[in-house]
C-alpha cells in the first residue's frame, strides 16, 4: 500500500479538475472499474480508484450511480464513451501530469 493520504468522496463533491482527470483515465465509463472496500464504519462500499501524485482517491459510487453519472454527462456520447473532442481538450489541459495516462484504459469492447 502506498503512503499517500486516502480521500473518499462522492463524485459530485470532487473538484472539477479531478473530475476531468478521471474522465481521461476512464474514457469508457466507470461502472466496470469499481472496487469494493469496507469503510471505517464497517460498511461495504464500492468506489472508483483514482491516484494523483499526492492523493489516492476512492470515489464513492454504485454501479447504477456510475452509469447515471456518465449518462448525464455531456462529455460522454450515447454509448458511454468520452467524446473525442472533450478528451483532446482534457489531455491538452493536463498533459504535464505524469499520473494521467489516457492509453491505460482499453476495455472499450468488454462485454457488459
Amino acid at each position: 500500500m502506498n503512503d499517500k493520504p486516502r480521500v473518499i468522496k462522492d463524485y459530485e463533491k470532487l473538484p472539477q479538475e479531478i473530475q476531468e482527470q478521471i474522465k481521461i483515465s476512464y474514457p469508457y465509463g466507470y461502472h466496470k472499474k469499481l472496487i469494493q472496500f469496507t469503510d471505517a464504519r464497517g460498511a461495504k462500499v464500492s468506489a472508483l480508484p483514482f491516484e494523483t501524485d499526492d492523493k489516492y482517491y476512492l470515489v464513492r459510487m454504485t454501479v447504477a450511480e456510475a452509469r447515471q453519472i456518465v449518462a448525464e454527462d455531456d462529455d460522454f456520447d450515447d454509448e458511454g464513451t468520452l467524446k473525442e473532442d472533450r478528451q483532446d481538450v482534457y489531455e491538452d489541459r493536463y498533459e504535464e501530469l505524469d499520473y494521467i495516462d489516457p492509453d491505460s484504459e482499453t476495455d472499450e469492447d468488454e462485454d457488459e
